[in-house]
């Protein structure tokens, strides 16, 4: 059986677990305050070109949008993102449930437009009753989208001015930032995400840590008391030094750069031979998810040698699938996975 389903499912990268084993019995202070997450911060800090940013590490991607998205708003604003975006629709309400209104944008395969946001903004504000609603506090995206698709450096550019233009900052959830930075057509690096953002989170878990988000905030007059609000959160992971090992692994060589050019490639390869076969590409993803209009005998015969993911209720005589490759997919995989498709 090989396994598409998610990029979460397998352990630690090879190299990740190595260094987590090494260190295994040393004794370091707790919280974050150690070495290693020292130099994790730093390697981060040189890759994005921002030597004085914030930057702490949390354990999952909830819990980081959670916390962040707390910090920067007032207590009356909520978060602009897009209705497909996960903050809107996988995160449980876990925003609602901080007293935060989650504020939907019309989405084009997932990304928003500067025009919507900027349209948003003022015609909230020419309503006369504005003080009765929800103000616009910051807008969120996801680098790369639910659908896998990826904003260019000039989209990230207009949301950000726009974003400037009625001072509200700008946060970027990058959960799966490896391969978008990995994708086909992407322009942009982690210094642009950085000098674009207001606060992000480079993804780990997604991307070959056992667990973990490395938190980059550029805009220092935002979250000044991260370190209380993480732990008001629950988020303070009392052996920090597992998440500073991780990170400094991710970013010491050129493993986490690595880790999403494989996946990506592997999805492509993906895409490219079920397109071959005649199936539709609903999405066109340049990372490593992968969505097709596949009939259903088709998905039911694929399930006894793969497991993947519907996109959404099964359909009558086809229905939209997803795949998914991560550091673990291996080239055989894909072969056994394609080879099932051609049999017929």
């Amino acid at each position: 059986m090989v396994h598409f389903d998610s990029d979460y499912m397998a352990g630690a990268h090879p190299e990740v677990m190595d260094a987590l084993v090494r260190t295994n019995g040393e004794q370091t202070p707790g919280y974050g305050a150690d070495s290693y997450t020292a130099e994790a911060r730093e390697l981060i800090r040189k890759a994005t070109g921002c030597a004085d940013a914030q930057v702490i590490f949390l354990v999952g991607g909830t819990q980081t949008n959670a916390t962040i998205i707390d910090g920067i708003l007032a207590r009356h604003e909520g978060v602009l993102a897009a209705e497909s975006g996960h903050i809107a629709v996988h995160e449980a309400g876990a925003i609602e449930a901080s007293g935060h209104k989650v504020l939907t944008l019309p989405h084009y395969d997932g990304k928003v437009r500067a025009e919507d946001v900027e349209r948003y903004i003022e015609e909230f504000y020419a309503d006369a009753t504005y003080p009765h609603m929800v103000a616009p506090g910051m807008l969120y995206i996801s680098q790369p989208t639910e659908y896998g698709t990826i904003y260019s450096l000039r989209e990230l550019r207009a949301l950000s001015n726009a974003c400037h233009r009625h001072d509200i900052p700008l946060y970027i959830d990058g959960a799966r930032m490896s391969y978008a930075l990995a994708a086909e057509g992407a322009d942009f690096t982690l210094s642009d995400i950085a000098r674009c953002a207001d606060a992000f989170y480079i993804g780990g878990t997604k991307s070959g840590a056992l667990f973990g988000e490395a938190v980059v905030i550029t805009n220092n007059s935002l979250c000044r008391n991260l370190f209380p609000l993480v732990k008001q959160h629950g988020a303070l992971l009392a052996k920090g030094r597992l998440l500073g090992i991780q990170f400094g692994a991710l970013f010491r060589d050129g493993l986490y750069e690595r880790i999403g050019r494989h996946a990506v490639e592997l999805a492509i390869r993906v895409r490219e031979g079920l397109r071959s076969e005649g199936y539709e590409i609903v999405i066109e993803s340049p990372t490593n998810q992968q969505f097709l209009r596949l009939p259903n005998d088709l998905i039911d015969r694929l399930h006894a040698v793969a497991t993947f993911d519907y996109w959404g209720p099964r359909g009558k005589e086809e229905s939209i699938v997803r795949f998914v490759t991560s550091w673990e997919t291996r080239e055989e995989d894909v072969e056994a996975l394609l080879a099932a498709v051609e049999t017929k």
